[in-house]
């Protein structure tokens, strides 16, 4: 997942929830993401962090890919929702200050092999 707007990348290995199993269990089971790593939940436009034992950042992100709203550090026992997004993609905590990334931005996503 790239950033072209900011030319940064921002994560090379993410997972993608696209089931309602998937959706449920998000990164409950995680001790942690590490930098590179991430989750995309689709569809999706409210997350929360019961039960997690680390911080992301959730990003929202509009059917083009397209940011929406950034929720920076979000620790555990949270709730955080944007209702006009379509998606959420979840990242190691500081991802988005270190790379750069707005609302408005663009992201494209490509395929990868593990």
């Amino acid at each position: 997942m790239t950033n072209p707007d900011r030319g940064t990348t921002l994560a090379d290995r993410a997972d993608i929830a696209d089931t309602s199993e998937k959706r449920r269990r998000g990164l409950l089971r995680h001790e942690k993401l590490d930098p590179g790593e991430g989750l995309w939940i689709a569809p999706c436009e409210a997350v929360h962090s019961f039960g997690m034992k680390f911080a992301i950042d959730v990003l929202y992100l509009d059917r083009k890919k397209r940011v929406k709203k950034i929720r920076h550090t979000m620790v555990p026992r949270r709730l955080s929702a944007c209702l006009t997004a379509y998606s959420v993609l979840e990242l190691p905590a500081g991802t988005a200050e270190a790379t750069g990334t707005r609302a408005g931005d663009q992201l494209v996503f490509e395929k990868y092999d593990e």
